[in-house]
C-alpha cells in the first residue's frame, strides 16, 4: 500500500527559536512530498540481535563518548541586513585523527562549525565537505586520540531494537529508543532530492537529532538520523540514512 505523507521535515534545529523545525539553512520543506516506497523483502539478522534483555545502558555508555554536538553561525539577510542565526545537530567521531560524519543539512550556509565533544572541549571545523543529494557531510576538526564508533556490517530486521543519540534540541546529548519500523523506505525531502534505503524508526528523533548515530544493540552505527513525519496526528515515523547507503560517500568525503 502507498501512504502520500503530507509534511516529511529534516531535522537540524534552528537556535534559539527550538520549536521552529526547519533546516539548518533556515528553508521550510515543502509538503508535496511523493509517496514513501518500501520494500518488503526479508532480510537476515543475528541472533545475538534478537535475543535476551536489551541493555540500554550498556549501549548509551559505550556510544555517547563518540557522538558530538554540532553549532553552527549561519549568516542571514533580513531587511538590508546581515544577521547571524545559530543552528544545532549532532554528529559521530569515524576516525580518531578528528573526522566527524554528520548531515549536510546540519551545517549547509554556515559561517563558522563548531564541533563539542563529549568531554566539553570545543573545536571548530578545518575542514567541511558535503555531499547536498545524499544529505551527508565529513568534518575535520584539530584533535587527536578520540573515541570513535564502529559501523555494521550485518542486515538489520524490522522489528530489530535502535537507538537514537544526538543532541536533540541543542539541549545536549541525550538517547531515545525504539525498533525498526520499515527498511529500505525511499523519500523525497526537498525538491530535486531523494534519499533511498533509509530506515523508518519509532525511535523519538527530534530537531537536532540530525547526524547523530542510530546504534544497534551492540553500539554499532546502522544508520544517520535525518527526518521525521511532522503532522499533527502522526507519531512514531523517523527515518536515518542507512549505513551501507552512506559508507562509499563518507569514504569519498574523507579523503
Amino acid at each position: 500500500m502507498k501512504h502520500r505523507l503530507p509534511l516529511v521535515r529534516l531535522i537540524g534545529v534552528i537556535l534559539p527559536a527550538l520549536l521552529a523545525i526547519v533546516l539548518a539553512a533556515g528553508g521550510c520543506i515543502p509538503t508535496n512530498v511523493p509517496p514513501l516506497q518500501s520494500s518488503a523483502t526479508p532480510v537476515a539478522t543475528t541472533d545475538a540481535a534478537l535475543s535476551g534483555e536489551p541493555n540500554f545502558i550498556q549501549v548509551v555508555s559505550k556510544v555517547r563518548p563518540a557522538v558530538v554536538a554540532i553549532t553552527t553561525e549561519i549568516p542571514v539577510r533580513f531587511f538590508g541586513r546581515t544577521f547571524t542565526q545559530e543552528g544545532a545537530g549532532s554528529g559521530w567521531i569515524l576516525d580518531s585523527s578528528g573526522l566527524i560524519v554528520t548531515n549536510n543539512h546540519v551545517v549547509e550556509g554556515a559561517r563558522t562549525v563548531t564541533v563539542t565533544l563529549e568531554d566539553g572541549r570545543d573545536f571548530k571545523a578545518t575542514s567541511v565537505k558535503t555531499d547536498s543529494i545524499a544529505d551527508l557531510a565529513v568534518l575535520k576538526i584539530n584533535a587527536s586520540d578520540l573515541p570513535t564508533l564502529q559501523t555494521s556490517s550485518e542486515q538489520l530486521q524490522v522489528g530489530q531494537w535502535v537507538m537514537a543519540i544526538g543532541n536533540a534540541l541543542g539541549l545536549g546529548i541525550s538517547a531515545t529508543k525504539g525498533i525498526v519500523s520499515a527498511m529500505n523506505v525511499t523519500m523525497s525531502p526537498d525538491q530535486g532530492e531523494t534519499l533511498t534505503g533509509l530506515i523508518q524508526t519509532d525511535a523519538a528523533i527530534n530537531p537536532g537529532n540530525s547526524g547523530g548515530p542510530m546504534v544497534d544493540l551492540a553500539g554499532q552505527v546502522v544508520g544517520i538520523n535525518s527526518a521525521k513525519i511532522a503532522q499533527v496526528g502522526v507519531e512514531g515515523m523517523g527515518y536515518a540514512i542507512s549505513i551501507g547507503e552512506a559508507m562509499p560517500i563518507i569514504q569519498r568525503l574523507s579523503r
